[in-house]
C-alpha cells in the first residue's frame, strides 16, 4: 500500500503546485492592458510602483483600398504594449479610436471618404484631458500619450504641457511622446534600405503597410485588391507601391519607433 500512499501524496503536490501557480497568475496578471485587469489588480500593481501609463491615440480612417480602417488603433496599440513592456512598471490604456480628421463642414482629405470617423480639436481635447484626469486619479504620476496620426500632434502637445503646468504641485505629469511619431525617420530609414521616394508614398504607403502586416497580417488586403484597378479612377486614399512593403520591414521600423518613444519617457522619468 506505500508506494499507492506515496504516489497519492506526489499528485497531491503537484495538484496543490498547479493550485498555487494558478492563484500566482491571478494575483500578478502578465498583460500590460489596463483592459485586461480587475479594479482591485490594477489597485495592486500602482501601490508597487506601476505609476507610468502609456495613452495611445490612433485613429478611424481609410487608408486606401488595402487596408483596413483600424489600421492607426492597431498599430499604436500594439506599439504602446511593447513600449510598456520595455520601461517596465507600466500600463497600457484603452486606446482614443477616433481623433482628429479636418473640418467636418468642409470634408477634405480621409474625410471625403466613407467610413472616416473625425473628431473637432476641441472635443479630442476635452477627451485627452478627462482620461488623463482619469489616469491621474487612478494613481498614475506620468502620463504619456502617444499617438499614431499627424494632426493629433498639437492638440496633445498642447494639453500635455497644460497638464503637467496645472498639476506640478501635485507631483503628476504628461508628455506627449514625440519621438515615436517621426515620418522623417520613416522616409530616412526606407530611403536607406533602397527605396526610392516616389514608392514610398506618403499615406497608405510602404511604411504604413509594411507595420500593419507586422501586428494585423489580416487587416491587409494587398493579395485581395488590385492596386492598379485604382489608378486614374480618381484618389485611392493610398500613395506609392505599398505592394513592396513586408511585415519584416514593418516590424523593423515599428522597432525604432518603440525604441525611440522608451528613450523620451525614460529621459522623463529620470527626471525629478
Amino acid at each position: 500500500m506505500r508506494p499507492i500512499i506515496k504516489t497519492f501524496c506526489r499528485m497531491g503536490l503537484v495538484f496543490c503546485a498547479i493550485l498555487s501557480g494558478i492563484a500566482i497568475a491571478h494575483a500578478q496578471p502578465a498583460s500590460v492592458y489596463l483592459e485586461d485587469l480587475t479594479w482591485p489588480e490594477l489597485k495592486a500593481k500602482v501601490e508597487t510602483g506601476y505609476t507610468t501609463a502609456i495613452l495611445p491615440t490612433g485613429g478611424t480612417e481609410q487608408n486606401g483600398p488595402h487596408l483596413a480602417y483600424g489600421k492607426h488603433n492597431y498599430v499604436v496599440n500594439a506599439a504602446a504594449g511593447r513600449i510598456a513592456v520595455s520601461l517596465g512598471h507600466s500600463l497600457v490604456a484603452p486606446v482614443i479610436t477616433i481623433v482628429p480628421e479636418g473640418t467636418p463642414d468642409q470634408p477634405e482629405g480621409n474625410l471625403k471618404f466613407p467610413g472616416t470617423l473625425g473628431l473637432s480639436e476641441d472635443t479630442f481635447e476635452r477627451v485627452l484631458r478627462d482620461v488623463a484626469v482619469s489616469l491621474a486619479r487612478s494613481g498614475f504620476t506620468l502620463i504619456c500619450i502617444i499617438g499614431d496620426h499627424g494632426q493629433s500632434q498639437p492638440v496633445q502637445a498642447r494639453v500635455a504641457q497644460q497638464l503637467t503646468e496645472a498639476w506640478k504641485q501635485l507631483g503628476i505629469r504628461v508628455i506627449n511622446v514625440s519621438a515615436y511619431y517621426d515620418p522623417d525617420l520613416e522616409e530616412r530609414e526606407l530611403r536607406r534600405l533602397g527605396f526610392s521616394k516616389a514608392d514610398l508614398g506618403d499615406h497608405g504607403g510602404i511604411a504604413d503597410t509594411a507595420e500593419l502586416m507586422a501586428v494585423k497580417p489580416d487587416a491587409v488586403r494587398l493579395g485581395q485588391v488590385k492596386l492598379e484597378q485604382w489608378t486614374g479612377s480618381g484618389p485611392s486614399g493610398a500613395t506609392g507601391r505599398p505592394e513592396l512593403a513586408t511585415a519584416q520591414t514593418g516590424e523593423f521600423l515599428l522597432n525604432l519607433r518603440v525604441s525611440n518613444a522608451v528613450k523620451q519617457i525614460q529621459l522623463a522619468l529620470a527626471r525629478p
